[in-house]
């Protein structure tokens, strides 16, 4: 397996293919020049927790988006885990009697939501670490399908695709498919899917702790997604 220098010379979601397609297991280093340094946890080539260096949504924050707790519920539980040194998640569910599966879906979603902001970086050192241990709390069980972190990634290839021989009429469908992450044949309920899943993870507003050069990245996938959705339904 080899993996380049810098992420300028490849994309994210070029790094997550080769990981996957190897069966990686330890931990994908990003190093921005600015000093920030984030990491994506692999599990036999599958993303077990990414670790963003600054402000992501909290599981709290995927929760309230959710609607599936209410305030009075996640500040308790918040401070009881801290309280206990426990994970939120893990009080949720035994003192809280928060269904798993729907803490389980929002451990995913934030998740998905780290791999977004990451895939607005330009460049980082890469560095991939076989040792390293995931971290407390990682996906170890079942970690994200390759369905929720490959589909919808930019890709090196996308930089030469006037070079497949595709016709100028088939090229805008076939872009804004990659960029929603279905297929070309997808429906119009499967392209709503992916949309809703989408602007959760990237809306700005959603994101109230995303510092203002990431509410800059955030938009800019956001109006990218917006444009290919409308462009599909129209």
């Amino acid at each position: 397996m080899h993996l380049p220098g810098r992420l300028r010379a490849t994309t994210l979601g070029d790094l997550l293919g080769t990981l996957h397609r190897a069966g990686a297991t330890g931990t994908l280093e990003l190093a921005e020049m600015r000093g920030r340094v984030h990491r994506i946890h692999m599990l036999r080539g599958y993303v077990a927790a990414v670790e963003l260096d600054g402000a992501s949504a909290s599981l709290a924050e995927m929760l309230r988006r959710k609607q599936v707790a209410d305030e009075e519920t996640l500040r308790r539980s918040l401070l009881r885990a801290m309280a206990s040194r426990r994970l939120h998640g893990e009080v949720l569910v035994r003192d809280f009697r928060l269904s798993p599966s729907v803490v389980d879906d929002a451990l995913r979603a934030q998740l998905v939501n780290r791999l977004e902001i990451l895939d607005q970086l330009t460049d980082a050192q890469i560095c991939f670490r076989v040792a390293i241990r995931a971290p407390r709390g990682a996906l170890t069980d079942e970690p994200l399908r390759v369905a929720e972190f490959l589909p919808g990634r930019r890709r090196a290839r996308d930089r030469t695709h006037d070079a497949r021989g595709q016709s100028a009429s088939q090229r805008p469908r076939v872009d804004a498919c990659r960029i929603l992450g279905v297929s070309d044949g997808a429906d119009p309920t499967e392209v709503k899917r992916a949309y809703r899943r989408l602007v959760h993870a990237t809306h700005p507003d959603l994101h109230p702790l995303a510092s203002a050069e990431e509410k800059r990245a955030l938009a800019a996938r956001f109006q990218q997604i917006t444009e290919a959705y409308r462009s599909l339904v129209a």
